[in-house]
């Protein structure tokens, strides 16, 4: 895909909807505007953000963020990172920062842009509000569904200068995912796996079936199990409970849980569970976790959680020599 290009009206906002999808939309601003010839970001938190020329020094509390930024080429603008973040090689030596420090700390690495996400928009709003009356311009951002994901990194790649490079990230994603389905077109529907996945064990909760965990499940080729699920204060997580898993237990070919931060569980504590053993995929061993990162995070890098996924429900089709 080629670079986006402003229509001859010279003015495009980026509307960061949040409530069911993001949406790009071209709008013919008054001539007398003072954001003609620029772009605008409408971000979460109802913020208009005017993209005149690309921020360059940028804070990144959101390791989603730092990653998708990395990827679209942007490395020495990253002037502030998450802790989480010092894990990749070329980062271990920027600062990092946290939603819990003061404004003076954020001002003295001169940012101009800081991005963070609704979360923090919500629970943080001194910091963002200081930041913001000192001249830094915060953009909250955070996908909840795959049809968002690539408004989102559209939505950064303005920012940055990286609209043409957004675009390239976006057709090898969507390539990415055309090269599965052409494996799972070859696969019998009868073959396909019923799959409950857990998104925290001790609550016993799932995913919203319009989250970014259950693209990536569905984009694997399985079965979501708890389409019934009751999203939590519209966020990617679910309610279910152990009644109504227990109630499907017969249903339920693969348990997949992710783990990470949000959900440190193991193998073990799942079979342990009390009556769980009549899960028929706890009865047959098809337990398996899986990175949250992988699965969860709005980036490129959940093309790798879904090829994970996919070798785990048909090893037949993407084990070794399959995909």
């Amino acid at each position: 895909m080629g670079e986006v290009k402003l229509p001859i009206e010279r003015d495009m906002w980026f509307r960061l909807a949040s409530i069911s999808w993001l949406l790009v939309v071209p709008v013919l601003l008054a001539p007398s505007s003072s954001l003609a010839g620029s772009a605008v970001v409408l971000d979460q938190g109802g913020r208009r953000i005017p993209v005149e020329r690309p921020f360059r020094r940028i804070i990144s509390l959101y390791g989603a963020h730092t990653v998708n930024l990395l990827e679209l080429g942007v490395d020495r603008e990253l002037v502030g990172i998450t802790r989480a973040d010092k894990t990749v090689e070329q980062l271990k030596s920027r600062p990092v920062f946290t939603y819990h420090d003061g404004p003076e700390r954020f001002l003295a690495a001169a940012p101009d842009l800081v991005l963070i996400r609704p979360m923090i928009d919500r629970g943080y709003p001194n910091l963002v509000r200081k930041l913001e009356q000192t001249g830094v311009t915060v953009a909250s951002l955070q996908p909840r569904s795959a049809e968002e994901m690539y408004e989102y990194w559209r939505a950064l790649g303005l920012l940055i200068g990286k609209s043409r490079e957004a675009e390239e990230m976006i057709a090898r994603f969507k390539q990415g995912l055309e090269e599965i389905s052409s494996v799972l077109s070859r696969m019998p529907a009868a073959k396909r796996k019923r799959v409950y996945f857990e998104s925290i064990h001790s609550k016993m909760k799932t995913f919203s079936p319009s989250s970014i965990a259950i693209f990536c499940l569905e984009a694997a080729g399985g079965v979501n199990v708890a389409t019934d699920a009751v999203t939590v204060r519209n966020t990617n997580i679910a309610e279910y409970g152990k009644e109504r898993i227990m109630a499907r237990a017969d249903e339920i070919d693969v348990y997949l849980a992710q783990q990470g931060p949000m959900n440190r569980v193991t193998i073990d504590a799942i079979r342990a569970e009390g009556g769980f053993g009549v899960i028929k995929a706890v009865r047959t061993g098809r337990i398996h976790l899986v990175d949250e990162k992988m699965v969860s995070r709005p980036t490129p890098h959940l093309l790798k959680g879904i090829r994970s996924i996919a070798r785990i429900l048909y090893p037949e089709y993407f084990g070794p020599g399959g995909q």
